[in-house]
């Protein structure tokens, strides 16, 4: 009996070479892709997190910043604020006026800082339009910033003064000179102006009016007081740009004050802006009123304030609280307009509301006395 089987191919060696160099490709070509693919996202994800650190977003972050003891002295040794020509007292407590610390105007947040600002307490990220106006270059927001904070000593030193029963008299007061005007290099912002051909002058329409008198081309003749002294300053008028045919001297007015007493400020020159004027208001008025005011009470506050005393509420008013808790504050002012905005924070500080310097001042001599009918926010 036969017995049949299936043929049986003969052992080809270079047929499984070939094989096996078909499947090594093979497995080449399936894991090229998967190695580009990973290197691809690698990528993508570097430049996100490029993005995240580098690209800057339209916002600015803010934080609890410096405060400054106004009834200290600086690094140099100098008082904060100095009063010369009245008898002026050493305090042992402190007024603390409070900053915020904000992304500056020549600098651009990313997203990434903006995130993290916007997670930590006592931070806020806002619209930079709302902080920076559009179309104003770095310096020109600097410049805003110093000549409201010029404003603001200004105003805060005439508030005190009048409160602490001080003589001040309202007087005309060259506020710009114009680059191109013909009292560029002679008049200058902050004079005083006592006379104008020779007759004395009260207010910015008596200024008005007496230059109006001239033709264009005529010299006008002003006195004005500078740092105390007075100095008389010929001017030759010009065509005003609104009507060529009036007399112009090239100079804006605003209303200016007359005051006995030199008052100059020493504090960090990095601070501006207009808040702090009621913190600078007290400590003058703490310095030269009859009565200590403050005693040994550790205050801090904020608002801008008016030359009669009013005040107004400010930005930055949570973040201005956390830095002055911070810096051992136990009373802080509140401006009333400012109320609305500290609605939830929790403070171991006592939360001060007022609307006027003497607000503020009866409030502190309240603490002082015990605490009763002190108004809070």
């Amino acid at each position: 009996m036969a017995i049949m089987s299936e043929p049986t191919t003969p052992h080809d060696p270079g047929a499984s070479v070939t094989a096996t160099t078909v499947e090594t490709e093979a497995l080449r070509t399936r894991r090229f892709p998967t190695r580009w693919t990973a290197i691809s996202s690698a990528l993508v994800v570097l430049l996100c997190v490029l993005a995240l650190i580098l690209v800057p977003i339209p916002f600015v972050a803010r934080s609890p910043g410096q405060t400054v003891n106004l009834l200290s002295t600086n690094e140099q040794g100098k008082p904060m604020i100095q009063v010369d020509g009245l008898t002026t007292r050493h305090s042992q407590g402190e007024m603390r006026m409070t900053t915020v610390s904000i992304t500056r105007s020549d600098s651009r947040l990313s997203l990434a800082e903006a995130l993290v600002a916007h997670i930590r307490a006592d931070h806020d990220v806002l619209q930079r339009e709302a902080i920076y106006p559009p179309g104003r270059s770095p310096q020109q927001v600097d410049a805003d910033e110093s000549y409201m904070m010029d404003t603001s000593q200004r105003d805060a030193a005439v508030a005190a003064l009048r409160a602490a029963g001080q003589p001040v008299t309202e007087m005309p007061m060259v506020s710009a000179v114009s680059a191109a005007g013909p009292a560029h290099g002679q008049l200058m912002p902050g004079d005083l102006i006592e006379k104008v051909d020779g007759k004395p002058v009260a207010s910015l329409l008596d200024v008005g009016k007496a230059v109006r008198k001239h033709a264009v081309g005529d010299t006008v003749v002003l006195v004005v007081l500078r740092n105390s002294s007075a100095k008389t300053i010929a001017v030759t008028t010009v065509s005003s740009v609104s009507d060529r045919r009036a007399p112009a001297v090239g100079i804006t007015v605003d209303t200016g004050y007359r005051y006995a007493p030199s008052i100059r400020y020493n504090t960090p020159g990095d601070i501006v802006g207009p808040s702090a004027g009621l913190a600078m208001a007290l400590s003058i008025y703490q310095m030269v009123a009859p009565n200590d005011l403050i005693g040994s009470l550790h205050i801090a506050g904020t608002g801008s304030i008016s030359p009669d005393g009013n005040v107004v509420a400010i930005g930055g008013i949570q973040e201005k609280i956390a830095g002055a808790e911070r810096d051992g504050a136990k009373v802080f002012l509140v401006p009333a307009g400012n109320c609305r905005d500290i609605s939830g924070v929790e403070s171991s500080m006592r939360l001060v509301k007022v609307s006027s310097l003497k607000d503020a001042i009866a409030a502190i001599q309240k603490i002082r006395a015990g605490g009763s009918g002190v108004p809070h926010c």
